[in-house]
């Protein structure tokens, strides 16, 4: 209008020049009346929302089942509120990790990015924002999660990269009947508590009590737990104990956290993950509790849900995700969860755990953080949960979800889902899937080394140990 002004006021301007200097004009008749003007406002453009992007695709929310009812929080989110538009971003798994990476090199960052776990967030070092002066701005109430969860998301010289979402906790399910037909009494079901033998002794629940009970709960085809002198190692029908579907560095934090890295970069190995791991060589070779290499393969530890759920294994250490039907909804034996021993006093039960994160490169953090905050209410995370398969980080959530699940999906049991909760205190940071220079590289060179054991009767275990951190070295200072 300003423009359209300014241009009707030159060409009056030159009319009248122009009349100024040219022949006289002829007069004509004046109107009767003069025409009205009426004003016409300016449209008043509407204020631009800003877009923030939500990238899916590096853990659960890939899966077509998922679509509708992400982008349905998506659309009531964008009703909620007029300043905002939220974009959702869905990549198939399989490419989620290239196409981000190629994202961020370009400058493009999605804003969000989630639900990822630790393994997908670590693939990405460097590269996430730290909340903590966002949480402290907004206020943002952290009293409904367990301190040490909160901590868990906390990375050195990175900051508070995520708050919890949906937790994993780990722990151990024993098959009660096997108990049972032993005459062994059940694991401890609290943290803190003694195991109590059959004899009524009382042991603290730590690995030496783990070792012992797993050895009896051992047989060999002639009916001889591995405590006797007649056992058979070579005919052995059932096992008491196995650290199921993890990796080196999920059973060496079974003795407690660590990583393979040091604070200088430098290739590490801890001392309580070389306990953990001669504690399972033993346990393939000489005390023959746990399934060896050759063993892992048998017939009579195969299930539907590995082998815990063939019936012949006696007790197991994993996440809650496999609390599920299609691993233990159809198994003709009882079982229950347990809590995790201690090494040296102390407990680890490794976590598994979604968050969404916020990129370093979002042009828009403070939006984002609104986006992050509503997608992990009480009210969002009800929604999202079923969805993706997680259990609630928040504690006013815990109960009731748990309670709900079991009377869905295993109804009549009576399950100790207290001691789930509970796990969730003695998470491991550093998490057994963090990071790790040339991650691809290191993962298949110490699975190299775990498969060799695990198929190696006398082997030089601290030999192999040395090995590895060598190589370890070579890789890590080719990554710099």
């Amino acid at each position: 209008m300003r423009k359209l002004m300014y241009v009707l006021s030159v060409l009056v301007v030159l009319g009248l020049t122009l009349t100024a200097c040219g022949p006289k004009a002829t007069p004509t008749e004046a109107p009767t009346s003069a025409p009205t003007a009426t004003a016409v406002p300016p449209t008043a453009k509407p204020a631009e929302k800003v877009k923030i992007r939500w990238f899916v695709g590096l853990g659960a929310g890939s899966d077509e089942p998922t679509f509708a009812p992400q982008q349905a929080v998506v659309d009531e989110f964008n009703a909620s509120q007029d300043k905002i538009e939220l974009i959702l971003e869905i990549v198939d798994n399989a490419v989620a990790y290239d196409i981000l990476a190629t994202q961020i090199a370009a400058g493009n960052d999605p804003d969000i990015v989630g639900p990822v776990g630790i393994r997908g967030r670590d693939s990405f070092k460097g590269a996430w924002l730290d909340l903590q002066p966002l949480i402290e701005k907004n206020n943002y109430d952290l009293s409904d999660f367990d301190p040490a969860l909160v901590e868990f998301y906390h990375v050195k010289e990175e900051g508070q990269l995520g708050i919890p979402f949906a937790i994993f906790p780990s722990f151990v399910i024993y098959n009660k009947d096997l108990f049972d037909e032993a005459g062994l009494p059940y694991p401890p079901s609290k943290y803190g508590e003694p195991y109590v033998d059959e004899n009524g002794v009382m042991h603290e629940w730590n690995m030496d009590t783990l070792r012992g009970l797993a050895m009896k709960l051992t047989v060999d085809a002639n009916g001889n737990d591995a405590t006797s002198p007649d056992f058979d190692p070579e005919k052995i029908v059932q096992f008491g104990w196995m650290n199921q579907w993890t990796d080196p560095r999920g059973i060496g934090t079974f003795f407690g956290s660590g990583s393979l890295v040091d604070e200088t970069g430098n290739a590490q190995i801890p001392a309580n993950w070389v306990a953990a791991w001669k504690w399972t060589y033993d346990g393939w070779w000489k005390d023959y509790f746990i399934p060896n290499g050759p063993y892992g393969g048998a017939d009579f530890l195969q299930g539907p849900g590995g082998p815990f759920s063939s019936g012949n294994l006696a007790m197991i250490h994993i996440h809650t995700w496999y609390v599920a039907a299609w691993a233990l909804g159809d198994i003709p034996f009882s079982w229950n969860l347990a809590a995790t021993p201690s090494y040296k006093g102390v407990v680890t039960s490794k976590m598994h755990a979604d968050t969404f994160g916020i990129l370093k490169g979002s042009k828009h953090p403070e939006e984002a953080f609104e986006v992050l905050t509503y997608l992990l209410s009480v009210e969002t995370s009800a929604k999202l949960l079923p969805i993706y398969g997680g259990m609630p980080a928040r504690l006013s959530m815990q109960g009731g979800y748990l309670t709900t699940y079991g009377e869905s999906t295993f109804p009549g049991m009576d399950i100790n889902w207290d001691v789930v909760t509970a796990s969730v205190a003695y998470a491991d940071n550093p998490n057994h899937e963090s990071w790790m220079p040339s991650f691809q590289e290191t993962t298949d060179r110490y699975n190299e080394f775990w498969n060799f054991l695990a198929n190696t009767p006398g082997a030089d275990v601290d030999a192999e140990i040395v090995k590895l951190k060598a190589d370890l070295q070579k890789i890590f200072d080719a990554a710099k």
